[in-house]
């Protein structure tokens, strides 16, 4: 398993949130999203790591704008 937190910009309230984590969980081989509209963090665990661009991509698809990689 593999767990990423990264900082995405936009989000600022549980629909945001919710938006983030169905684009990025339906990701190949992603088991859990969490998303803190408050922070800015989402963390991402997945079976195997994930390509920083596919991740990148659900986040624009969602509406949002991938920061990079927290910590």
């Amino acid at each position: 398993m593999s767990t990423i937190t990264y900082r995405v910009s936009g989000m600022t309230c549980g629909h945001c949130e919710g938006a983030v984590k169905q684009e990025v969980g339906g990701l190949p081989g992603v088991t859990e999203v969490t998303a803190a509209a408050g922070t800015g963090l989402v963390t991402v665990t997945a079976e195997a790591p994930l390509d920083d661009e596919a991740v990148r991509a659900a986040v624009d698809e969602a509406g949002y704008e991938l920061v990079g990689r927290a910590g």
